[in-house]
């Protein structure tokens, strides 16, 4: 699973970072990509990275702010443009499809794909599936600002084919039924459990990404436990009252909600445009408070590896 930064900077936009848009590529299926919010240029942010717009399935959005949703209609353009036909979900806040229908209208732009829009009014379960599930958790930003977790779901650990080798077990149909759990019994009359040959479960990665908020009490539920929190973090410590009036948050307030929902990883972005060359300050703000934090840069990409039970992640 890749993490994709296609856009780390606030609402003005600098020549060093673009407004608001995060790709998630799931390598484990053939490709797929995800985004979360599509700040203006987000298409031109994706020219320069590995992402097709044929492989986006799924996009959604935090809240209706411009530097989180104008990049939408050309991006959907586009990927008409191209030729693809792959069915498109767009998640997000009540008025994300009249904005959506305006733009498509007036220019006159034309889809040539299934497009189905689904407007959020509280928080839950927005999809599920056999390999991943999202929810989204509304948090606190002025206007309705939706926090999304996505979870994959938790996968049975490996057979151990050479234990069962060496009891004379050769490889065949029996092999999917101890893959399952289920006893069956050998030509000597033992019976084996098929349980006892699996491996430890592989445990589902989390990504939780909050948009815009200061701080609350959900955000910390949204990310609990979670592999990455993707927090935003518009200003310096030293901003707090800025922040708080413009209902954003600090670095330090990203690292105290990663700090009390026990994630593994912070990533910082929405930067604001005044912090250019200083940056690099940001970051060491936030890991006094929580050491695996990292600052986001435009067209970075965070690894995501899977891993087993209780097994924790290091950055790539």
């Amino acid at each position: 699973m890749e993490i994709h930064f296609l856009g780390t900077g606030a609402g003005v936009p600098s020549t060093g970072r673009n407004v608001s848009s995060i790709a998630i590529r799931f390598l484990q299926q053939n490709g797929s990509v995800w985004m979360i919010d599509c700040g203006e240029a987000t298409q031109h942010q994706i020219l320069r990275s590995p992402l097709k717009l044929s492989k986006l399935e799924k996009i959604f959005i935090t809240h209706l702010h411009g530097d989180h949703i104008f990049g939408l209609p050309g991006l959907l353009g586009s990927r008409s443009f191209q030729g693809s036909t792959r069915p498109l979900t767009i998640y997000g806040p009540k008025g994300i499809k009249a904005f959506i229908d305006a733009a498509l209208t007036v220019s006159g732009t034309y889809i040539a794909y299934p497009l189905s829009i689904v407007e959020v009014s509280e928080g839950g379960t927005l999809f599920t599936d056999e390999q991943v599930s999202v929810e989204c958790v509304k948090l606190s930003h002025g206007i309705d600002n939706f926090g999304y977790r996505i979870q994959e779901t938790d996968q049975p650990g490996a057979l151990d084919t050479e234990r069962l080798m060496s009891l004379g077990i050769q490889p065949g149909p029996v092999y999917r039924r101890l893959k399952n759990g289920e006893s069956i019994r050998l030509e000597n009359g033992q019976m084996i459990n098929g349980k006892d040959f699996i491996g430890e479960t592989k445990r589902g990665r989390v990504i939780a990404v909050t948009g815009d908020t200061k701080p609350c009490e959900a955000v910390v539920s949204l990310a609990e436990n979670a592999d990455v929190l993707v927090h935003e973090a518009t200003f310096a410590k030293e901003e707090a009252r800025h922040a708080s009036e413009f209902n954003h948050s600090t670095t330090v307030d990203a690292a105290r909600a990663a700090k009390e929902a026990n994630a593994h990883t912070l990533i910082l972005t929405h930067i604001s445009s005044r912090y250019q060359e200083d940056a690099w300050n940001l970051i060491n703000e936030a890991k006094q408070l929580f050491s695996n934090s990292y600052l986001a840069e435009d067209l970075w990409v965070y690894c995501l590896r899977a891993k087993h039970k209780n097994e924790m992640n290091e950055p790539n």
